[in-house]
């Protein structure tokens, strides 16, 4: 019974009703009844508890977000603006709910792209400072060579943006193919950096984001599972730490 006790503050921001930090000032200012008795801070509640706020009722309001993997075929544009783009992410998915790409994947690429309506988690998915693991592999039109591997491993100087590419993991698959995994998303960074070294990709394919893996066929999206949203919260929780250590430097 214990497992199910929690605390007033925590129930309230759980539910949507208001975040912790606010959910102590309504404890403190006496508008918060459990079971008609006005509690202390940091009571615990049972989930059979009545839990009122000025008089009402709190039932549980949060919303249920939606996340999904899609494998983006090529010529599917990543944007929400269905007035523009008549071969939009949106459209192609047609989801009965309102939801966005988490990034986004060029028109000529394919593979593994995130949907949501949460926009917490873009947030954390999308700063740059969380170093997230985004994995593809990439075809280019002719063989590669291990000088090739190791430049674009080392980083590659982006001259209008005045900017070297973070290191990244590059192995060969064979002669034309190699896959490279990035902790950062510029704008068309694998074929801007292939282009640098006189190489110019004929196919860009994106099999995994963070923990998530591209496992369904091109054109089709699925729900992420439970496990793959835990070990994906995990990930942000420990990044967003990491980049909240480096700040306090």
């Amino acid at each position: 019974m214990s497992d199910q006790l929690k605390r007033i503050n925590k129930y309230l921001s759980e539910v949507g009703y208001c975040s912790r930090r606010e959910a102590d000032k309504l404890i403190d200012a006496g508008r918060v009844t459990i079971n008609g008795e006005i509690p202390e801070m940091g009571t615990k509640i049972a989930p059979s508890d009545d839990v009122h706020v000025d008089g009402k009722l709190i039932t549980n309001t949060k919303k249920e977000f939606v996340y999904l993997a899609f494998n983006k075929p090529v010529g599917i544009v990543c944007t929400t603006d269905t007035r523009v783009e008549k071969d939009n992410i949106i459209d192609f998915i047609n989801y009965p709910k309102r939801i966005f790409p988490i990034g986004r994947l060029d028109k000529p690429s394919e593979g593994l792209i995130l949907l949501t309506d949460d926009g917490d988690i873009v947030n954390k998915i999308l700063r740059a400072s969380n170093n997230h693991e985004k994995e593809y592999i990439v075809t280019v039109d002719k063989p590669i060579s291990q000088t090739f591997i190791n430049r674009m491993a080392g980083g590659i100087y982006l001259e209008d943006l005045g900017k070297t590419t973070k290191k990244c993991k590059v192995k060969k698959i064979n002669s034309n193919t190699f896959s490279i995994i990035l902790t950062q998303g510029l704008n068309r960074q694998i074929r801007r950096m292939c282009e640098y070294l006189t190489y110019e990709v004929q196919t860009l394919k994106r099999i995994r984001i963070m923990n998530i893996s591209l496992d369904m066929p091109i054109g089709t999206y699925r729900e992420l599972s439970a496990q793959e949203f835990k070990d994906l919260n995990k990930l942000l929780e420990d990044s967003t730490k990491t980049f909240e250590s480096k700040r306090q430097r």
